[in-house]
């Protein structure tokens, strides 16, 4: 059987953040079962929407949930959001069962390493290696369970298979030694070398003690048997494993353990029991648990406990280790939370009216919040708070606080997030959390989507003193000088408290009075990760036809599965489409038309012209080709559409265009045609010709084929494999630059200009460049396959070259050499852009197949490949020299399992004109910078922040021309040519998400969905779904004893409607 995914996997079981790329790097990392992505973190202004409403529950009330009735006010407001940006992606053989981080001696980045382990006991230690820009693994850990002595002794029939058994993974803060939990009750403890933590050395005074000594002891020198430099060795010792059983013989039923902060030693906190718990047995042992501390001597291998408390609950689930300030260990139970310091000194707190009856442990009661823990998740507000997050599997958010006398903690205390400071963030539980800066908190979930959550106090001064920065919209932010900001306003106002709430100590969290809401957390939602599991249902239809000028008629339909996401009050029908059907707005009848741009410009006379001043485009020039003759029309937007424009020195006759764009900051309109070249004002009226035939009187000579813009520069591809660069000056009048010796010859198949206005290519011209034009690079490829790039205006010399290019390696630079029998494809077209959206965009360098016809030959795949017009992106990064101090300019191959889908009986006809249209940029197409691919199969590639790179095709084809178009009537669109030649004003469609490969819409419903159908006939989709509600027992007078019920805590159970759910307008019709 032949299988593959429907889509990567997105819901998200892990996450970790650590200094990962280099030493200073604030990098997530993250796992989404069987795949590893790698984050940075980006700040970037961008409009929050702040809803507030009289419903308690938006989620449970009794609104569609799919309409927009709710009775809802919005503002829009101009903040700080953290985005996060993708590095890189990696398929994992198995499913990821924990991740953590280690500090070793060295390594190739700089940065920590990254433990990750899989199921089945397996764990890897990897790295990150800036000269491959991907993960390095550094070695490879397998444990298998000891075998019993006696053999003949069969095994106890009751003991779950080995991979049945949870197997996690948890590290020393101080990175000394790992332990994995595998089987039922084994223990892998793996040791790292570090440098010596001696009291002595740690307070080691240089003008006292004298010069340092330069030996190194290690915590893994006597657990590795390793004597050798450990600096040439690996960076852990030889592991070992042990029977928690041989820790201590009480830990026979673990379930959970955790290494603890601020010890000496390597010190574990296990929570475990020596009996069984038992529902049934619950009113005589009800306090079955224990918790255990054990600290490891790595030299000796030996285990010393140095605390044990008993008769702790039953339900306790989780240990959590918390940092200064607060300090040893929090246990979570389904009833409870209870803290453990040093000492062995308990504080709990009960949550809801069960705690007291389960058990007999003695708690502190907050009954009245009736809190579910059950699948809650806490993390702490930052590394030097006293107050953690706890998250309940609901999504709702509580804050916990203790109250700290001294340096021991007398008592805890939990405090719901009301709704209107964003309690409801969430909307179903979490799966892992990680703190990725101050005030920044990420949050996975299996669930729903996950989040990249923001809290804040004292917003009003925080707003203050935001607008006092100078920050311009659009305009990225470096959040380090405001976490510094942030820190001097929190000692200010202890310095200077006004009020009651400012003279509170901070340490004192007992129940809030009216003073205190002023100083509450406010949370809100940065950034998602978008999420479409679990799915438990699937149904395959058509699409609706309720597109505005939609061209289902005219093209193959096909069809959309719709499937069930989420659980809870995350619950929603997803929709996935596998081509881009465009939302047509307008369609004008303009006949034979086959190329088409639209151009933007500026008028001197008053600075900016009407259409200018809101970014408009002012005109479209479209090429047409008839029997008769070869023409360019030029078009300006009015009322009733396009209209031609006249009067003017744009001669429709003078051929057909080959490019056209603007120089001099719009002032100036550039139409390239075959032999020339004219250059126009705002309104057409003519400023220049330049012709370029070698030939002076009759204009003959090499055709142009290609240009690419670049204010002022003009790149001009010819058919003889000759280029010319020509330049404007600041009265818009273009002359060509001078050519250096490398650029006199031919042989140059294609190329493009590019302006590194963010420098990401780092490369600097030897001749020292006195004029200012900007930081514009002309990429050529050569007719040997080789690409070579050069600083304008400088053309004498290049400033970088590989000529491995057509090998198509998966890292490409200067010291590339190809092996003999390595395959050398014929490349014809290159573009260099940016690709992104609103909050992350990065040049790439995508390179094209010749159009080639079908042979009787055997195909292979990169064969295949170029039959089908592939295209290939590479990612450009900064490598380590070989010298260890410089940097390069190196390209990584991205991934790219999507094929362009060109029809392929096409590919036989003989007759059919082999040439194409060239790839074309996108600047603004609904938020993203994007570049399209013309022709029989006409594609987007198209990328958000937080995935790679998407190859996704349009539904509509051929395409044989397309232009980014931003109108009134059609905001951050594009224009298109239809297969009849007509233009179409067109826009991506609402709501959709393309991070997947997969033109994606999700609907929320707020409820958790079983089944799903689809009746064609009528339209409709069955949907059957269930909500969690209350139960209490009902009158009944055979049972009189349910009379006596007092419990306010009722128990939940799960009430299921169907659903008719309309197709067209997506709302409930009957229910």
């Amino acid at each position: 059987m032949c299988y593959t995914e429907l889509t990567p996997p997105t819901a998200v079981t892990h996450s970790l953040s650590l200094p990962f790329l280099s030493a200073s790097a604030n990098n997530l990392v993250v796992a989404r079962t069987s795949l590893l992505q790698i984050f940075t973190l980006k700040s970037v202004l961008s409009d929050t929407i702040t809803t507030t409403s009289t419903s308690t529950d938006l989620r449970r009330s009794s609104v569609n949930p799919l309409g927009s009735s709710n009775a809802t006010a919005q503002r829009a407001d101009r903040a700080l959001a953290t985005k996060l940006v993708l590095i890189a992606q990696y398929e994992l053989s198995g499913v990821v069962t924990s991740l953590a981080r280690v500090k070793i001696l060295k390594s190739k980045s700089g940065g920590e390493a990254l433990l990750v382990s899989l199921r089945n006991a397996r764990a890897s230690l990897v790295e990150w290696d800036p000269e491959r820009y991907s993960i390095y693994t550094i070695s490879i850990h397998l444990y298998e369970p000891k075998e019993r002595e006696d053999k003949d002794i069969p095994a106890n029939p009751w003991d779950p298979d080995e991979k049945d058994n949870a197997s996690y993974l948890t590290v020393d803060p101080r990175s000394r030694c790992a332990a994995l939990k595998f089987g039922e009750r084994q223990l892998a403890i793996l040791p790292f070398h570090q440098q010596t933590d001696d009291l002595v050395m740690e307070d080691y005074d240089p003008d006292i003690d004298g010069e340092r000594p330069e030996n190194i002891t290690s915590h893994a020198k006597s657990a590795g048997g390793a004597e050798d430099n450990l600096g040439e060795k690996t960076p852990h010792g030889a592991s070992f494993v042990v029977s928690m059983l041989a820790l201590d013989p009480t830990l026979l039923h673990p379930v959970h353990l955790a290494f603890l902060y601020e010890y000496r030693e390597p010190t574990l906190g296990v929570l475990s029991s020596q009996m069984a718990s038992s529902m049934s047995l619950l009113p005589e042992r009800p306090n079955t648990l224990s918790y255990t501390v054990i600290t490891l001597d790595l030299e000796q291998r030996a285990l010393t406990v140095l605390l044990s408390i008993n008769d702790l609950p039953y339900d306790m689930f989780a240990v959590v280790p918390l940092r200064l300030p607060i300090g040893g260990t929090l246990l979570i139970g389904g009833n409870q939370l209870i803290h453990v310091d040093q000492a062995g000194k308990t504080n709990g707190v009960a949550v809801n009216e069960f705690a007291k009856i389960s058990t007999s442990f003695s708690l502190a009661d907050q009954s009245d919040l009736a809190l579910r823990l059950e699948g809650c998740l806490i993390e702490q507000l930052g590394h030097e708070s006293s107050e953690l997050l706890l998250i309940l599997k609901t999504g709702e958010l509580a804050i916990v606080g203790f109250k700290i006398d001294g340096r021991s903690i007398s008592g805890l205390s939990i405090r719901r997030v009301p709704e209107h400071d964003g309690c409801f963030a969430l909307s179903a539980g979490p799966s892992c959390a990680s703190l990725v800066g101050r005030g920044r908190m990420f949050i996975g979930s299996e669930d729903a989507d996950s989040v990249v959550l923001g809290w804040s106090r004292r917003l009003d001064k925080l707003k203050r003193q935001k607008s006092n920065l100078g920050v311009n919209a659009g305009v990225d932010v470096d959040t380090s000088d405001l976490s510094d900001l942030d820190e001097d306003i929190d000692d200010d106002d202890d310095l200077y408290a006004s009020t009651l709430a400012d003279q509170k100590p901070k340490g004192d969290t007992n129940m809030l009075d009216a003073f205190d809401q002023s100083d509450e957390y406010r949370f809100r939602v940065h950034d998602t990760l978008e999420n479409f599991g679990p799915i438990r249902s699937i149904t395959v239809g058509k699409p609706s036809q309720q597109l505005p000028g939609s061209t289902q008629g005219d093209v193959d339909a096909g069809l959309e599965l719709m499937a069930t996401s989420g659980r809870g009050g995350a619950g929603a029908l997803t929709i996935f489409r596998r081509q881009i059907e465009p939302c047509v707005l307008e369609n004008h009848l303009l006949a034979n038309a086959t190329r088409l741009w639209s151009v933007s410009v500026t008028r001197p006379s008053d600075g900016l012209s009407a259409h200018q001043s809101e970014d408009l485009d002012c005109y479209i020039i479209a090429s047409t080709k008839s029997e008769d003759a070869l023409q360019s029309v030029a078009y300006t937007f009015k009322s009733r559409g396009l209209e031609e424009v006249k009067d003017t020195d744009f001669d429709p006759d003078a051929g057909i265009t080959v490019e056209v764009g603007t120089l001099n900051s719009g002032a100036r309109i550039v139409q390239v045609l075959p032999t020339e070249l004219r250059s126009f004002d705002a309104d057409f009226g003519l400023a220049q010709i330049l012709p370029l035939g070698d030939d002076e009187e009759t204009g003959a000579g090499p055709e142009i084929i290609r240009a690419s813009f670049a204010d002022p520069y003009v790149l001009l591809i010819r058919d003889d494999e000759s280029i010319m660069v020509l330049r404007a000056d600041e009265g818009g009048e273009l002359d060509e630059v001078e050519q250096g010796d490398s650029l006199e010859r031919k042989g140059f198949r294609a190329g493009c200009l590019y302006e590194d206005s963010n420098d990401i290519f780092r490369l600097e011209s030897e001749v020292e460049i006195e004029d200012d034009t900007g930081n514009v690079l002309m990429f050529l490829l050569t007719v040997g396959g080789g690409l070579q790039i050069f600083r304008l205006p400088s053309l004498g010399q290049w400033v970088y070259r590989a000529e491995g290019l057509s090998f198509l390696p998966p890292y490409l630079n200067p010291g590339f050499w190809a092996r003999r029998s390595q395959a050398k494809e014929d490349l014809t077209e290159l573009l260099v852009t940016e690709i992104g959206d609103a909050s992350h965009k990065a040049p790439y360098l995508i390179v094209r197949y010749p159009l080639q016809r079908l042979e009787n030959t055997k195909l292979t795949m990169t064969k295949l490949r170029s039959v089908l017009n592939d295209v290939i992106i590479y990612q450009p990064y900064q490598s380590p020299a070989s010298n260890g101090s410089d940097m390069t300019l190196s390209f990584l191959k991205m991934p790219n399992p999507h094929f362009t889908r060109t029809f392929l009986p096409s590919l036989y006809d003989e007759g059919e004109d082999s040439s194409r249209e060239p790839m074309r940029a996108l600047s603004d197409v609904a938020g993203y910078s994007a570049v399209f691919l013309p022709g029989e199969a006409p594609a987007f590639i198209i990328k958000s922040a937080s995935c790679p790179p998407q190859l996704i095709n349009t539904r509509e084809k051929p395409v044989q021309g397309l232009t980014s178009l931003h109108s009134k009537k059609c905001e951050k669109g594009f224009a298109y040519i239809d297969p009849q030649g007509s233009i179409k004003f067109a826009q991506l469609p609402a709501e959709c998400q393309y991070h997947t490969g997969w033109v994606t819409r999700k609907i929320a419903f707020g409820e958790d969905i079983h089944a799903l159908d689809h009746h064609e006939p009528t339209a409709t989709h069955i949907i059957g779904a269930s909500r969690m509600v209350d139960f209490k027992l009902p009158e009944d007078e055979t049972h009189p004893e349910w009379a006596t019920e007092t419990t306010s805590f009722l128990p939940q159970v799960e009430q299921g409607t169907i659903k008719l759910l309309d197709h067209r307008t997506w709302s409930i019709i009957d229910e």
